[in-house]
C-alpha cells in the first residue's frame, strides 16, 4: 500500500536538496551566487542643459508719490468762501482750487488808489513850484528859502507817489492770494481746506502729486545695491495682480544702518490701479547669465533640501544633494552641486531611495511612474 506525500513533506525535501547542492559547490570551490537584486523602479536619466537665463532680483517696498506739492494759504485771516476741487481731481497747472473772502482786501486797495491818486496831484502841484524855482531862482525875485522850500515840496511829493505805488503794489498782491491756485499739474491727493474756516498763513489747504506721477521705492539688501544700474527695467506687482513696468531713477547714496537694505527709486509712468501708500513686490532685471538646468520633475526635496538621483554602474541610485537658483516654466536652475555631465533621474524621484536598484530605459520608453507601481517594490 503506496502512503501519500502531504504538502508540508514536499517542502521539505526541496529544502534538504537545494542544502546538499550548496555544500557540494563549495567542496569542488565553486561559490554560490545570490540572487540579483530586483529593479525597484523603470526610470529613465536625463542630462543637465546649459544655457543663457535671465537674472532677476526680488524686492519690496511700498509705491509712493513722485514728488508731493503742499498748496497752502498766503493771506492772513482770512475766511475760505468756496472750495473748487476734491480729492482725486485732475488739476491743471494756474487752476483755481479755492477762493478766499476779498472785501476787506478790496476796500483797502480802494485807499491806495484813492491816496495814490492824491498824492500825484499833490506832485503835480509840488513840480510847478519846483520849476518856478528854478527858473525865477538866478533873478532874485524870489528869496533863496522859498526857492528851497519849493525844490524840497517838490521830492516830498514825488517820494510820497512812490510809496503809494508800492502800497498799492503790496495791496494788490495780498488781493491775488485769495485765489488759490494749482501750483503744477497732477491729482489732488489730500484736502482740508472747509468752506467757512479762517486760515492763516502757511496753512496747508491740499497736497498735490505733480504730474501724477508715482514711484516705487524697493529695498534691497546692500550686497546687492551693486548689481541694480540706473535705467534697469522693473516690473512691479501691486494689490491688484496687475504688473507695471518701471525704470530704475536712482539708487539712495546711504544704507540704513537698522536694516543694512538700500532704496531703490523706481519710476512708474503708466501706474495704473497703482496708489501711493501701496506695498508692492517687484523684480529688477539684471541681463542674462550662463545657468546649468534640470526638469523640475527631476529635482526632488526632501528634509528643506534639494537633491538629483544619480545612477552609477551598477544601476543602483545615489542621492545627490544640490542648491537650486531660478526657475523658469518647468525648468530649475541648479547652482552647485551637480556636474554637467552627469545624467540623473528625470522622474518618479520620490518613489526612490538611496541604494535602490532600478531598471534604466531610453527617455519616452520608460512606463509611467504611479504609487501603486511603487508600491510593489
Amino acid at each position: 500500500m503506496t502512503r501519500s506525500i502531504r504538502p508540508w513533506g514536499r517542502h521539505r525535501r526541496a529544502a534538504t536538496i537545494i542544502s546538499l547542492c550548496v555544500v557540494l559547490l563549495q567542496a569542488h570551490g565553486q561559490p554560490a551566487s545570490a540572487p540579483a537584486a530586483k529593479p525597484a523602479l523603470t526610470v529613465s536619466l536625463v542630462a543637465p542643459q546649459s544655457g543663457e537665463w535671465p537674472q532677476r532680483l526680488v524686492a519690496n517696498g511700498n509705491i509712493a508719490a513722485w514728488q508731493e506739492a503742499v498748496v497752502g494759504a498766503e493771506a492772513v485771516g482770512l475766511r475760505l468762501t468756496e472750495v473748487l476741487v476734491n480729492v482725486g481731481d485732475n488739476v491743471r497747472k494756474g487752476q483755481l482750487l479755492a477762493r478766499l473772502n476779498t472785501e476787506t482786501l478790496a476796500a483797502e486797495l480802494a485807499q491806495a488808489q484813492a491816496s495814490l491818486a492824491e498824492a500825484r496831484a499833490a506832485a503835480e502841484e509840488a513840480k510847478a513850484n519846483g520849476d518856478r524855482a528854478r527858473e525865477l531862482g538866478p533873478t532874485g525875485v524870489i528869496s533863496a528859502q522859498q526857492i528851497q522850500q519849493w525844490l524840497t515840496a517838490e521830492k516830498t511829493a514825488l517820494a510820497r507817489v512812490e510809496a503809494l505805488k508800492a502800497r498799492l503794489a503790496a495791496d494788490q498782491l495780498r488781493l491775488s492770494q485769495t485765489r488759490v491756485l494749482a501750483p503744477d499739474h497732477g491729482v489732488i491727493s489730500a484736502r482740508l481746506a472747509t468752506v467757512g474756516a479762517v486760515v492763516q498763513p502757511g496753512q496747508e489747504l491740499f497736497r498735490l502729486i505733480r504730474g501724477g506721477r508715482l514711484e516705487w521705492r524697493a529695498e534691497v539688501q546692500a550686497a546687492d545695491l551693486a548689481r541694480i544700474k540706473p535705467g534697469a527695467v522693473a516690473h512691479v506687482t501691486a494689490a491688484g495682480g496687475r504688473t507695471i513696468q518701471g525704470r530704475v531713477r536712482v539708487i539712495a547714496p546711504a544704507v540704513d544702518a537698522a536694516t543694512r537694505n538700500g532704496v531703490v527709486y523706481v519710476d512708474l509712468p503708466a501706474p495704473g490701479d497703482a496708489r501711493a501708500g501701496m506695498f508692492a513686490r517687484g523684480e529688477f532685471d539684471l541681463g542674462p547669465a550662463k545657468a546649468l538646468t534640470l526638469p523640475q520633475s527631476a529635482v526632488v526635496l526632501r528634509d528643506g533640501f534639494s537633491y538629483v538621483l544619480r545612477v552609477d554602474a551598477q544601476s543602483k541610485v545615489v542621492m545627490t544633494k544640490v542648491a537650486v537658483g531660478r526657475r523658469i516654466g518647468d525648468r530649475v536652475e541648479v547652482v552647485s552641486g551637480l556636474d554637467p555631465q552627469s545624467r540623473v533621474v528625470a522622474a518618479g524621484g520620490g518613489f526612490l531611495s538611496d541604494g535602490d536598484t532600478v531598471r534604466v530605459v531610453e527617455s519616452g520608453s520608460a512606463a509611467a511612474v504611479t504609487p501603486t507601481a511603487a508600491a510593489k517594490r
